[in-house]
Parts: C-alpha cells; sequence; structure tokens
C-alpha cells in the first residue's frame, strides 16, 4: 500500500479528525516537518507533461516555487508562525523502509518515461508526481530560502517527526504540521495535517486526486475514545506496520485495535502474531517513546531579507523580480508588525 510506504503508520480508520480552516487557524505555530512540505511540492509543483520547473541552468525550482508561496502567505495572511524541523540521520531500523521508497520511485521514473513516449501525458503527470528527489541541493536551496525569508529552522538528529512532537509536547509550539501519524506515536499533543491554501493530494494507488482541508487530530481525545494509552498506541502501530518494522499480514487498525484491547500488550498476544514480528520490539518502541531528539536548540526570528531575496531568487534562479518583491513586502510588513521575541513567534 502506497500511503503505508509514504506516509509512516496508516491509522485513519480509528481515529477522530476535525477538520477546521485556515481562518481558524490564525496565529498559531507549527513546526512544520519540511521533508514532507518539500515531498509534496516536488510531486506538485509541475509543468503539464510531468516534468519539474528549473531555471536556465537545469537547476530544479518547484521545492522554491511551492517553499516560498504557500509560507509566505500562511504568515502573511493567516499570521501564521512557522519552525521547519529536517530530518537528521535516519535511525537504522529505517533502512527497510526507505529502500522501499527509493524501488518506488524508481519503478515510477521508468513508467514516466514510457509514458512520455507513447504521449500519454495523463498517466505519465501520474508517475511523476511519484519521482521527486529530496537532494542535497534541493535541502540546501531550502534552508538558505528559510534564512533570507526569516524562518526559524533546524535539523533534527534523526526523523523530524520526532524532533517536531518534542517541540509541541513542551509547549515551543502549538502544534505539528505533518500529514504524518507517526507525530502521535513520538507524542505530538495535536497533529495539523494540509496546511494548504489550496491544492489536491494525488493518491497514486487510486490513481486520483483529492481535494486538501486542514484537519486537527488530538492525541489525548484520541486515546480517551480509543480507550488506550499511547504506549499501546505505539504496539497498534507496530501490529500494522511502521517506518521502523514490517507489521503483521492482514492486521490493519481496527484488527490491531481489538488485539489491544483483548491482550494490552504486544507481549500478551498468541505466540502466532509475536512469532511474525520482529524480535526487537523493544528498539521500534523506544525509537516513538524515547526518541533521540535535540533539547536544547536555538530558533531566531529575523525580518526578510529582501536584498538577499531577490538576489537568490530572481538573480540566481530566474523568478519573476516583481512577484519577489511584493510577496517580500508583504512578509516584512507582518514581520514588522510581530514582536520580536522569540517566545511571541513560537506561541
Amino acid at each position: 500500500m502506497e500511503e503505508a510506504v509514504f506516509l509512516g503508520v496508516m491509522l485513519t480508520p480509528i481515529l477522530k479528525r476535525e477538520q477546521t480552516s485556515l481562518k481558524a487557524l490564525k496565529g498559531t505555530s507549527f513546526a512544520i516537518d519540511a521533508s514532507i512540505e518539500i515531498h509534496q511540492f516536488l510531486a506538485l509543483v509541475r509543468k503539464r507533461d510531468g516534468s519539474l520547473f528549473t531555471d536556465s541552468q537545469g537547476r530544479v525550482t518547484s521545492h522554491l516555487i511551492g517553499l516560498l508561496t504557500r509560507t509566505s502567505r500562511l504568515i502573511a495572511d493567516f499570521g501564521m508562525k512557522p519552525v521547519f524541523v529536517f530530518d537528521g540521520k535516519p535511525n537504522p531500523l529505517k533502512r527497510r523502509t526507505i529502500e522501499m521508497r527509493r524501488e518506488a520511485r524508481r519503478k515510477a521514473e521508468v513508467e514516466y518515461v514510457e509514458a512520455v513516449s507513447k504521449k500519454d501525458y495523463a498517466k505519465a503527470w501520474s508517475k511523476a508526481v511519484m519521482t521527486g528527489r529530496v537532494t542535497r541541493s534541493v535541502l540546501d536551496d531550502s534552508k538558505r530560502l528559510l534564512t533570507l525569508m526569516g524562518i526559524p529552522w533546524l535539523e533534527a538528529l534523526e526523523d523530524a517527526e520526532a524532533q517536531a512532537s518534542y517541540m509541541a509536547a513542551i509547549g515551543d509550539v502549538w502544534a505539528v504540521g505533518s500529514k504524518d501519524y507517526d507525530c502521535l506515536l513520538y507524542g505530538a499533543p495535536i497533529l495539523a495535517r494540509y496546511l494548504t491554501l489550496t491544492g489536491r493530494e494525488w493518491l497514486p494507488a487510486q490513481q486520483r486526486s483529492r481535494p486538501l482541508i486542514p484537519e486537527l487530530i488530538k492525541l489525548s481525545e484520541n486515546l480517551t475514545l480509543l480507550g488506550i494509552t499511547r504506549e499501546q498506541l505505539v504496539d497498534l502501530a507496530i501490529l500494522v506496520g511502521t517506518d521502523f518494522n514490517q507489521g503483521v499480514k492482514g492486521i490493519g487498525p481496527k484488527k490491531a485495535l481489538k488485539l489491544v484491547h483483548d491482550y494490552a500488550s504486544i507481549k500478551q498476544m498468541p505466540e502466532e502474531i509475536r512469532s511474525r514480528l520482529t524480535e526487537d520490539l523493544n528498539s521500534v518502541r523506544q525509537v516513538f517513546l524515547k526518541p533521540r531528539v535535540l533539547e536544547k536548540y536555538v530558533l531566531k526570528r529575523s525580518p526578510p531579507d529582501r536584498d538577499g531575496l531577490v538576489k537568490f531568487l530572481s538573480e540566481e534562479r530566474g523568478f519573476n523580480k516583481n512577484r519577489v518583491e511584493r510577496l517580500t513586502e508583504r512578509l516584512t510588513r507582518r514581520s514588522e508588525k510581530a514582536d520580536a521575541g522569540l517566545e511571541n513567534w513560537l506561541n
């Protein structure tokens, strides 16, 4: 299932999700999973034939277009206070998932080329959205743009979701901005999904897209409704399968929930279930319950660098200078209204 491959654990059928709007979230602060954001821009900010936007030297700019336009509007129009968190070194347990993603991308790249050669542009687009590569240059460009925009960012020790969830749990931000349910396993009090202005999400398994509507998932409320603890939610996720372990075939979220209710924990479940899971269950649990995170970090907000943005985006990457200047002006006005103190940026 592609959602499981690309979005961590799949818990949709059992979670209560509250639809909301950007207007309702005005003024809130988020720790945003940068990798998922960039992947989304590389998937959707494309030309009609599915190819990425590039500058005159062939360097990809789709991620810069998405990051600049979406983030500037979230800040200027809705007063949101984002902090971007980038992935650090992946946990060794995640190697299998990383390889699965690479293989899926390689397969999509081959199918994209075949579709273009046959002039089947609808199919080409459906495959192109799965081929985006978050390279070192893409990451460096993204960090440079955020710095020029005056937006704080940091690099996690391991998973960005873990770091973002920690920041939300200690109250440095109101919520985690991510599509990944793993944030709940890491202890994020509130998960905010689809913080997008307008747009659609491509569903590879169903060969269709769907509109994106912002939604909130509250950990405490869901644990109460499900009648389980966070530790039991982690066991439930392990049964279904996470980025760090292969689940049990035939066990989805609803069946896993029933098993947790019946047996309380995996270690008390029948041998036929336990034998189909990794032997090192405790290591997987600890990834979520005691993740490696930065407990001390400095996040500095600064006014947008007008000259720097024009130089980077217009002179180096070929963006329309007038549009860059307009967006920079809007960001600057918002920055001048805000208190420069970090506590006001984060809360």
